[in-house]
């Protein structure tokens, strides 16, 4: 293969409402524009001519430049660029020369990542001058063969082509050939030589084949970068000025060797992002070969999977669904089955063990208060008091529930008052009767027959200078004595009737 021009359009961008965005078989995207009021400045007007047909696009009102491609989302545009040639006859006299001038707008610069500086011929050398503001540029390439046999049939390694790179970030190149012998001994197969730069991609050297195409052929494509602003700030701080362009579901991007900055889509977003709609979402579900074996479910820039009965996303790939394999799926819900077995079992264990322990100690303290119920002489008091009949049947056995219960757990609020003897608790029985209840110290221990036969004296006492006994509790160590409550004050205010301030 020789040369190759290959003009691709670009993924259908967008031009301002009511500007025509095609010129010929290429689309003009805003911030370029063909109208007054479509682009974004003068750097960015093409003129459609309609001199040919189909129409030509060229950069800027009155320039030569023919414009082939606008790529938005890389920031390029892909020209037409004139071949250099240096010919001579059979003589050795020059017969054709010239020597292409190329002048940008600090707006745009040569690509540096998408084109080579090529020169092909067998007897030549070309330079490459070119300006990074006031700095130039210079380098070249020789190729010098003495037949076509000795020529690299597919490659452009210095026998018949040379080529070099490009220096980055020049607004302008010139474009010089000469001869060191002026083509003589190769004047029949090579009378001329070339130089250009040319798209990297758009360009294979062939031998003979290329030598034949380029007598013919006047301009070949090339890529310029462009970029919004010729200011070297930052997108950071592109992004605070009133003019920024990018518009919504955009990034701002700085693109390297050159100022500027350009705006690029959002990954899962399409269209032009300098369009006031800017870039819209990618529908990715209308791909019929997303999702197999599930259902593909769109979502703003992105997409997921709901896998089908019988299949699971792919752990390596979150949007691909795999089958389900029935014996790792069985073997998983064994374990999980064995393992929600035995943590069932080791919690019926626990409550078990638990619940024994709770009716152990339960029967401890059952047996602990029916000793002492014994030993403090509640037998004795409960044949006592059956055998006196009626006459002392206000006096009451409690148990230790009814008086922790009526104290609160014997709390310090209810107590009122403490002695050598030990502690009176306030105590509020079931109906709401107020109660006293002695809590002796542990001491020695009680004559189980005097203490009863104390109580049953006590509770047959009824005066109302005397304060009545209404019970006991036997069941702990040292037997509780249940009174009637009486508010606090002397004897004498109490025999007399005078009012008591202080209440307990």
């Amino acid at each position: 293969m020789g040369v190759l021009i290959v003009s691709t359009t670009a993924a259908p961008p967008q031009a301002l409402p009511n500007c025509p965005d095609k010129c010929g078989n290429i689309t003009v995207p805003y911030p370029f524009g063909m109208a007054e009021g479509c682009y974004r400045s003068n750097s960015f007007f093409v003129n459609c001519s309609q001199a040919t047909d189909p129409p030509t696009a060229y950069l800027s009102k009155n320039g030569t430049i023919i414009l082939t491609n606008i790529s938005i989302a890389d920031g390029e545009v892909q020209i037409l660029n004139t071949i250099a040639r240096d010919c001579y006859n059979a003589s050795g006299l020059r017969t054709v020369r010239n020597s292409p001038v190329l002048r940008l707008k600090s707006t745009y610069i040569i690509s540096d990542t998408k084109n080579k500086f090529i020169a092909v011929g067998c007897d030549t050398y070309a330079i490459f001058k070119g300006f990074r503001g006031s700095d130039e540029s210079v380098t070249g390439c020789m190729s010098v063969c003495n037949s076509l046999d000795n020529v690299d049939q597919n490659s452009c390694s210095g026998i018949g082509c040379c080529q070099t790179n490009i220096p980055s970030g020049l607004h302008n190149r010139t474009v010089t050939l000469d001869s060191y012998t002026n083509h003589s001994g190769i004047w029949d197969f090579n009378p001329c030589s070339y130089a250009f730069i040319v798209e990297e991609t758009q360009f294979n050297f062939s031998g003979n084949t290329t030598f034949q195409q380029l007598n013919s052929t006047t301009r070949l494509p090339m890529v310029l970068n462009w970029a919004i602003g010729d200011d070297p700030d930052p997108c950071d701080v592109a992004q605070t000025r009133e003019d920024f362009v990018c518009m919504q579901n955009s990034k701002c991007v700085n693109p390297p060797n050159r100022n500027g900055y350009i705006c690029q889509c959002l990954e899962g977003y399409e269209g032009n992002p300098y369009h006031p709609d800017g870039c819209q979402d990618i529908d990715e579900c209308t791909d019929s070969n997303l999702c197999n074996n599930g259902k593909c479910i769109n979502s703003p820039g992105n997409y997921s999977c709901s896998c089908s009965k019988g299949y699971k996303i792919d752990n390596t790939n979150d949007k691909s669904c795999i089958k389900e394999h029935t014996k790792n799926k069985s073997k998983m819900t064994i374990l999980l089955i064995v393992s929600l077995s035995v943590s069932i079992g080791l919690l019926v264990i626990f409550v078990g063990i638990s619940w024994i322990c709770c009716g152990i100690k339960r029967r401890q303290y059952t047996k602990l208060k029916e000793r002492y119920f014994k030993e403090n002489g509640g037998l004795l008091l409960l044949q006592q008091l059956a055998s006196h009949g009626g006459t002392v049947e206000t006096t009451k056995i409690f148990s230790t529930e009814e008086l922790e219960k009526a104290t609160n757990n014997y709390h310090e609020s209810r107590v009122l008052g403490e002695g050598g003897y030990g502690t009176v608790y306030k105590g509020i029985l079931p109906d709401d009767k107020v109660v006293a209840i002695k809590k002796s110290k542990s001491g020695a221990p009680t004559q189980s027959d005097q203490f009863v036969n104390e109580v049953i004296v006590l509770s047959q006492i009824n005066h109302r200078n005397v304060v009545k006994l209404l019970g006991c509790c036997l069941e702990t160590e040292v037997p509780l004595l249940v009174y009637e409550f009486i508010t606090n004050g002397t004897l004498y205010e109490h025999i007399h009737k005078k009012k008591i301030i202080t209440v307990i």
